[in-house]
């Protein structure tokens, strides 16, 4: 019996938590954007990889100086190049469809993105001048 108990005890902290803490939450990503003009850049999943559905894309701009964005848009395939505007140094949003962004993050401030996703292979970059030629970007995978 109180075994039983304890177990139920532990049932319930954990729902309290899931219920406080967004990050246990299904289909919540969390996104984090790092780097400074001039410098190696980076943008950061977790986790890179969802269940198709309603997501959560919770970003948080970790830089010190530095304004960052994010925006998703699904692949045609994994290994498909996505074009660089080489005189803007940014990619061409043209050729893409944009499911959504969060846009201009200042520093240490954060937004969310609530989209739905099928599967496929998503690209989550930041799209101001320079930023996605010095590595902010990564690839997330949604499975069925």
């Amino acid at each position: 019996m109180k075994r039983l108990a304890r177990v139920g005890a532990v049932a319930s902290i954990l729902a309290m938590s899931a219920a406080v803490n967004p990050l246990w939450a299904a289909g919540t990503i969390k996104v984090t954007e790092s780097g400074e003009g001039g410098g190696a850049m980076s943008l950061k999943l977790e986790p890179s990889t969802v269940k198709a559905g309603p997501v959560t894309f919770e970003v948080k701009n970790d830089a010190v100086g530095e304004e960052h964005e994010m925006l998703v848009v699904r692949l045609k395939s994994p290994d498909q190049k996505v074009l660089v505007n080489a005189s803007k140094h940014r990619v061409d949003e043209a050729k893409l469809k944009s499911l959504g962004e969060v846009s201009d993050l200042k520093p240490g401030e954060s937004g969310e993105l609530k989209v739905t996703l099928k599967p496929g292979t998503y690209l989550i970059f930041c799209n101001i001048k320079s930023h996605y030629e010095a590595g902010m970007a990564s690839t997330l995978t949604v499975t069925q």
